[in-house]
């Protein structure tokens, strides 16, 4: 470690330990967000103790006083001395215990880092208790409530279970405190999590109300269900129109097969339940609530798709309801397909689409006849001497050709174009190349880099990796731009025709390109070079949610200015991004050859480098920066009509090639960014009808 010279002297500033009173406020700061995250803490707990009721009681938005009471297990005696302290747990020994970790929390943090930030008090019996026992805690330390000495736990009245009450949250901390919204605000942050976490245990009782209430505005019975739940929490005009869809993995599978033989079982099985409004339901606001192995995930990406399915299903401005559970076993595992089967109709309508299957996924027997055209087909050139009843056995049909040219006629060519200069050129290729003809590019190889964070996140993009969808990229011939503002485009495989999000491919394919020239990335020298900080204000005056922050203007511009000046070092060593010590900025990393990104939005580039990379841990970083600097990369409808030419130039010649060369296609992609919407078999079988 390099000790950082301070602003006056040339000397090295001395490097010290940090007090741990101080260690435990920053890893407090770092759980305990507001009240709501401190509830969300405090009720994955109740659950592990095995409650079937739980109270929740509220005062000033839970920043005066928070209280959750259950009828769990609780805690014996001989643990509350140590029941504060970071890392005492009763969910596991051993490293081996986190492979089959089966409960909410396990670290031990929750409690510790309450006791940091706020006055924690305790009071818990088990069955065998003949009484139940009080405990206060600050600092992770039992002590007494009035005096703040070192205490011993107190024999006091109380039922089964545990009570936890938090009292001034953030007293110590007046920066998080002021961060906080209005008392209703947070209340309602309370309210939501605790109906998030009643839809998904509706086998529990719930009760919330406020401090001094005598009647609660939420409260839920035990041994419900999850459609009574929701009736209950979310009212009956969502109750009505609700559909429920199951699958397991063991379905999915039989799915899979036929697209990819070579795709080995699941090692384990899993479940997947959802329950989600038609298309008579219609709300201002999409109310989305996602469980993975059972824990509340927030996720804007699968948000964003499974909105993007119901637009067509649902006027303009409207949304849905759903609550997505997902208790997989097995780690990495792609979500299922979700749809709903019509009553008055035996064909599926896929409400939320997201795979390339076709109608018929599953493989059936062929005739004699089909095994006849397939081995036409495969057969190759004809040999001499063959006869011509032998030929006409190899005869490809119309319905089977598929177009294996780039030359031939893409979507664009077949519209008119205004000045016949614009239009693309065909080359010969045994011409030599014209000079709007896209650019051959250099081969990227991937650099040599010995970190282990770095191994490690070229692992996972080949762990992820989708056989199928890979081949497909590989070899798909691109057909054209169907709407760029959508940023929807049409490639052809086979004899299939499939509709892509190419933003979607864009950003994972400069996101793989970055790690697969970390270290050693090409420049893009900006001359004369910018100031960041003029950059950092065009970006934050134009940015509306920094009118909520408590932080003026130019505060989060002097901030973010000096998180990026001060690690200009590694900026410019892992990633060619040079920063001088006054602020300019003289180069950007170049991800692929002859594409030149936006630089209009170099601006808000720079701004969320500040708060959207996590600069604390080498991995994490890593992963964050190139992910940022990829959505950068991604092309945007501009409004210029003279930049939409460029941009579809862009996209068809430089884009495109460059998927079909490097992407590695994970099997995220398949959620919502391309979907198979015609097959040439099929529709000559609509047209035989006809």
């Amino acid at each position: 470690m390099t000790a950082t010279p301070g602003p006056s002297s040339s000397e090295p500033k001395a490097i010290r330990r940090l007090s741990e009173n101080l260690i435990n406020k920053i890893a407090a700061g770092e759980i305990i967000h507001r009240p709501a995250s401190a509830l969300k803490e405090l009720l994955e707990n109740c659950l592990d103790a095995g409650s079937t009721s739980i109270k929740v009681s509220v005062k000033d938005g839970g920043m005066k006083v928070l209280q959750i009471q259950d009828n769990g297990c609780g805690i014996r005696k001989t643990d509350l001395p140590i029941l504060a302290e970071r890392f005492t747990t009763s969910k596991l020994s051993t490293f081996s215990d986190l492979s089959r970790i089966t409960t909410y929390g396990f670290r031990g943090e929750a409690l510790a880092s309450m006791s940091h930030v706020a006055h924690l008090t305790v009071i818990t019996k088990t069955k065998s208790d003949a009484c139940a026992w009080k405990a206060s805690y600050a600092d992770g330390i039992l002590v007494d409530a009035k005096t703040g000495q070192k205490s011993e736990p107190r024999p006091c009245a109380g039922n089964d279970g545990t009570t936890i009450t938090i009292e001034d949250l953030f007293y110590n901390t007046p920066t998080r405190l002021s961060a906080l919204r209005s008392t209703s605000e947070e209340y309602s942050r309370i309210l939501d999590v605790i109906t998030k976490y009643a839809i998904h245990n509706p086998k529990v009782s719930f009760v919330c109300k406020k401090a001094g209430s005598p009647s609660p505005e939420l409260s839920t019975p035990s041994s419900s269900d999850t459609a009574t739940a929701i009736r209950l929490l979310y009212g009956h005009t969502i109750a009505k129109e609700l559909l429920h869809f199951k699958i397991s993995s063991k379905e999915k599978q039989r799915a899979e097969d036929a697209m990819d033989e070579d795709e080995p079982d699941d090692p384990e099985g899993w479940t997947a339940e959802a329950h989600f409004t038609n298309a008579n339901y219609q709300a201002k606001k999409f109310i989305f609530l996602l469980f993975i192995n059972h824990r509340l995930v927030e996720s804007p990406r699968m948000k964003r798709s499974f909105e993007a399915a119901y637009q067509s299903i649902l006027p303009k401005g409207s949304s849905p309801f759903m609550y997505l559970r997902y208790p997989s076993v097995t780690p990495g595992l792609p979500f299922p397909i979700l749809t709903h089967t019509s009553q008055s109709s035996d064909r599926s309508t896929t409400l939320l689409t997201g795979g390339i299957m076709g109608e018929n996924p599953l493989p059936k027997k062929r005739s004699r006849k089909e095994r006849d055209v397939s081995d036409g087909e495969e057969g190759g050139d004809k040999e001499e001497g063959t006869s011509e009843s032998a030929e006409e056995k190899r005869k490809t049909y119309s319905h089977h050709k598929v177009r294996t040219s780039l030359q031939d006629r893409t979507l664009d060519s077949m519209f008119p174009v205004p000045n016949p200069s614009q239009a693309p050129a065909i080359s010969d290729p045994a011409e030599p190349t014209p000079t709007n003809a896209p650019p051959k590019s250099r081969e990227i190889g991937e650099s040599e880099c010995f970190l282990t964070s770095v191994k490690n996140l070229r692992k996972s993009i080949l762990k992820g990796k989708h056989r199928q969808l890979t081949e497909i990229l590989e070899k798909h011939t691109f057909v054209g731009i169907v709407d760029l503002e959508k940023c929807l485009s049409l490639i052809q495989y086979s004899t299939k025709l499939y509709m892509v999000n190419h933003d979607a491919l864009a950003e994972e394919l400069f996101y793989q390109l970055g790690l697969r020239q970390f270290g050693d990335f090409s420049r893009i020298k900006l001359e004369p070079a910018p100031s960041i900080r003029t950059l950092l204000q065009i970006a934050v005056d134009a940015e509306e949610s920094t009118k909520n922050s408590n932080l003026t203007k130019q505060q989060i511009v002097e901030r973010i200015e000096t998180i990026l000046v001060d690690r200009r070092e590694m900026l410019a060593e892992y990633f060619s991004m040079t920063i001088t010590e006054t602020g300019l900025l003289e180069s950007i990393p170049l991800l692929l050859r002859d594409y030149i990104p936006n630089l209009d939005n170099l601006p808000g580039f720079l701004m969320r480098l500040g708060p959207r990379v996590d600069w604390t841990s080498e991995s994490d970083c890593f992963e964050t920066f190139l992910r940022e600097l990829a959505y950068f990369y991604t092309p945007m409808a501009s409004a210029s009509e003279d930049q939409h030419k460029a941009e579809r130039w862009q996209i068809q010649h430089i884009l495109f090639p460059a998927v079909r060369r490097y992407l590695v296609a994970q099997k995220s992609l398949l959620d919502r960014d391309i979907v198979q919407v015609a097959n040439l078999p099929d529709l000559y079988k609509v047209f035989e009808r006809c």
